[in-house]
């Protein structure tokens, strides 16, 4: 059977939030302490403000969630009781406002309160799937979860909250947002329907994301990015990830590397692994090449399709800045093979590689990290 799902109801716009909050009285605010000190969560409590609206905000979120804050979050969230609850931030703050509600509902006796996201990165699409992902800092563990609870009742898309981002930020989570809509139209869980949201999510990435990259305030291309990731959340949410994303998660809590640089980094050669580039084809590099029409790189080779995107993307790196090995993030040679066997099992355990495209083993993973680590694609 095949399921398509799309919970969470997207206001889009400058007058997006007071659509979300008309029925709220007793608002829980989840964000980051940056939101705080630039003054930029006012874009929520001066409306709650001016509405009479009681509020309490939970600022204790730091990049990469752990279980500590989010034990944290729990404990405030069942002492002030809302009815409605909102999270402004990036992916950080949206993940760990996700697990906050879904264990307070489920261990708090949380009643069952509208929970509106406004994502102020465009990149993880968080505001609109049923993923989050939450960090063990102690075991340097980041663990996936995965439950349809975890969808926001609502997202609120305001371009206005993103044009400040700086071009580095841009640049990791616009290539996230590609990273997700590729694994998405590759995923052994893929419909028509994903397909749908993948495909526009990467033509407008194509388009747009090196010109917010080159053109910060560039209005209409922040817009068409903001939504890119919202349409990617939506794709990769029903149709499953693949091994970029199992590889990513590891990669970034051995190493402290940002999860949409992570992605960025190894999407080359994980792409180049599916297609099976240096082996015999794959059925997912006919999938690639479809993805080389859309964006009219296209030959009549299947394999020289495919290793058209897989070029542009690395070529797309160099442009903005991100390494294009795991050497080049700054990893030295000792620390990633002394973390090499560690990071293949975590990578094969992580829940994300059941829907990549071609089967792969423990040897096949970590060749694909140390590939990744020298720079080599064939």
């Amino acid at each position: 059977m095949e399921k398509f799902s799309s919970i969470t109801t997207i206001y889009m716009g400058r007058d997006a939030l007071a659509s979300a909050l008309t029925e709220a009285s007793r608002v829980f605010v989840v964000t980051d302490p940056f939101m705080v000190s630039s003054g930029k969560i006012e874009y929520v409590t001066n409306y709650l403000e001016e509405n009479d609206i009681q509020y309490t905000i939970f600022s204790d979120v730091e990049s990469d969630p752990d279980i500590e804050t989010v034990a944290a979050g729990m404990a405030r969230i069942l002492e002030f009781r809302p009815d409605h609850v909102v999270v402004m931030g990036g992916g950080s703050p949206i993940d760990a406002a996700k697990a906050v509600v879904y264990f307070a509902r489920r261990q708090g006796g949380l009643g069952d309160c509208p929970f509106i996201a406004i994502p102020t990165t465009s990149g993880t699409g968080s505001e609109v799937s049923s993923f989050a992902v939450i960090t063990d800092h102690r075991k340097n563990v980041k663990y996936p979860l995965v439950d349809e609870s975890l969808l926001p009742d609502a997202a609120v898309l305001n371009a206005e909250l993103v044009m400040s981002v700086p071009p580095r930020v841009t640049a990791d989570a616009g290539l996230d947002v590609l990273t997700h809509s590729i694994e998405a139209f590759v995923s052994t869980q893929r419909t028509d329907f994903t397909d749908a949201m993948a495909e526009k999510a990467i033509r407008l990435i194509y388009r747009y994301l090196l010109t917010v990259y080159r053109e910060p305030e560039n209005y209409e291309a922040r817009r068409r990015v903001h939504n890119a990731s919202c349409m990617a959340g939506i794709a990769f949410s029903n149709a499953g990830l693949g091994l970029n994303h199992a590889m990513a998660h590891t990669l970034g809590a051995k190493f402290h590397i940002a999860h949409g640089r992570a992605n960025a980094m190894l999407l080359p050669y994980v792409m180049s692994f599916n297609a099976g580039c240096a082996t015999t084809l794959t059925a997912a590099a006919a999938r690639y090449a479809k993805i080389a029409r859309l964006c009219d790189i296209s030959t009549s080779s299947v394999r020289q399709s495919a290793l058209n995107v897989i070029r542009t993307i690395r070529s797309w790196d160099r442009k903005m800045g991100v390494p294009s090995s795991i050497k080049e993030a700054g990893v030295s040679e000792g620390d990633f093979y002394a973390y090499l066997g560690e990071m293949t099992e975590d990578a094969y355990a992580d829940s994300c590689l059941s829907t990549n495209p071609r089967p792969c083993d423990k040897a096949e993973i970590r060749q694909v990290f140390i590939n990744a680590y020298n720079g080599k694609l064939p």
